[in-house]
């Protein structure tokens, strides 16, 4: 059984205006700078803002050496988790897990004594 010829031709006029897929999508997935409500949107897996009023945007994990936050529920941060493979080297307190603010260094917990 054969297609009508309108309708043969109307899938293939409309063959090209279909979407291809794309590794990025609207709501995750989402590249470095792109607005974001939670780290889980993210590429990098980190939702950062710089203060209480800002937009968050996607950005890098932080670096060794660099400033972090250790992971926590609210998926959104102040400073950037660590990169796999580092530590985020701070003194955990309860108000510093509430505020978002127990910021530390990203350090390699495989060399001793880094500073």
């Amino acid at each position: 059984m054969a297609l009508p010829p309108c309708l043969l031709l109307a899938l293939l006029l409309l063959a090209p205006a279909l979407p291809a897929p794309h590794e990025r999508g609207l709501i995750f997935n989402l590249d470095t700078g792109e607005l974001c409500i939670q780290s889980a949107q993210c590429k990098s897996g980190c939702c950062h803002r710089t203060s209480g009023l800002s937009l968050a945007r996607c950005m890098p994990k932080a670096a060794e050496f660099q400033e972090c936050s250790p992971k926590s529920l609210y998926g959104v941060y102040y400073k950037c988790p660590c990169e796999s493979g580092l530590t985020c080297d701070t003194d955990r307190t309860i108000v510093g897990s509430i505020t978002n603010s127990d910021f530390g260094t990203c350090k390699d917990p495989r060399v001793p004594n880094q500073l």
